[in-house]
């Protein structure tokens, strides 16, 4: 008889399943069904130690990214985005841009968390550079960030993180060094070992950073983080160049008073969007930096096949 459960890892077809009870075992697709992901709620049947995934329940969501090779699926069925970045090493803007628009694209709230606040000047220099981000926090429907030190593993970063993602299903992504492995053992405290235990049971060997987990934050089980490795080029080749201004908020609220209803915002007479960028350093304009980096997406997705 099936069941409902959530996959809470996944490496290649094989996933691990949770049952309302807690219970964890290795699931494996029937034949070439849709593939489940981490955050899925699907249908499954045990069939001994192990179980079948019968079907894939719809989803609210699905965070991805689409290069010109393939696409990478990260989770579904989530509430957030959590992008962690540092003072150091440098952060790159065009790729906090293409997490953002990706989770835009998706209706996923995200939230920006610049950590190693405890390095003065560095952190000086990269809050400065998340002006326009920090702008954009004013709409609540848009962009949080918050100042992170976790260099110590102090109750003021834990509280601050868990005003943000109590009661949540948050995916946690970051590029190597921004302190996402800090960040998921100061809130779920042995959560190395556990990865170890899934990656092992997956067959993935040492090769941890390969599976995507989900790890329960409180024992009530209502608060979870999503760990995803790696954060390369986010490749967003699943949009259309007309998407790209409404899933930039800065550049979407201008967009609808251009002269031109299908204005591209590069080079037509009386766009607004271009007449803000102008007046940037007057209230509400929008940044350099920020509509070069439209303007190269737009290029990149308008040379690209349509999926």
């Amino acid at each position: 008889m099936s069941q409902e459960g959530i996959v809470v890892a996944s490496h290649g077809r094989h996933c691990v399943v949770e049952s309302a009870d807690g219970q964890r075992r290795i699931c494996h697709p029937r034949g070439k069904k849709s593939q489940a992901v981490v955050g899925d709620r699907v249908l499954w049947q045990a069939t001994g130690d192990e179980g079948t995934i019968e079907k894939v329940l719809p989803r609210r969501n699905l965070f991805y990214r689409q290069d010109e090779i393939r696409t990478k699926s990260f989770a579904a069925n989530l509430d957030q985005v959590l992008i962690l970045i540092a003072a150091e090493p440098v952060f790159s803007e065009s790729q906090l841009a293409r997490a953002l628009i990706a989770a835009e694209a998706e209706r996923i709230t995200p939230l920006i968390a610049l950590n190693k606040s405890d390095l003065i000047e560095p952190f000086a220099r990269a809050w400065e550079r998340l002006l326009p981000y920090r702008h954009m926090a004013h709409d609540s429907r848009h962009y949080g960030v918050l100042p992170l030190s976790l260099s110590q593993s102090g109750e003021v970063d834990r509280s601050a993180l868990m005003a943000h993602l109590q009661g949540k299903t948050t995916l946690v992504l970051g590029p190597s060094g921004a302190g996402k492995s800090t960040l998921i053992n100061l809130l779920v405290p042995g959560a190395a070992a556990q990865t170890g235990e899934i990656s092992q049971a997956l067959n993935s060997g040492k090769h941890t950073t390969t599976s995507t987990s989900w790890y329960w934050v409180d024992e009530a089980r209502t608060t979870a983080l999503i760990d995803s490795p790696g954060f390369q080029e986010f490749g967003l080749r699943h949009l259309a160049p007309a998407d790209l201004a409404r899933c930039m908020p800065d550049i979407g609220e201008r967009a609808g008073e251009c002269k031109f209803y299908n204005c591209t915002h590069l080079h037509e007479p009386g766009c607004a969007v271009r007449l803000q960028v102008e007046s940037a350093s007057s209230s509400g304009g929008i940044s350099a930096s920020r509509y070069r980096i439209y303007s190269e997406l737009f290029a990149e997705l308008s040379e690209a096949p349509r999926y």
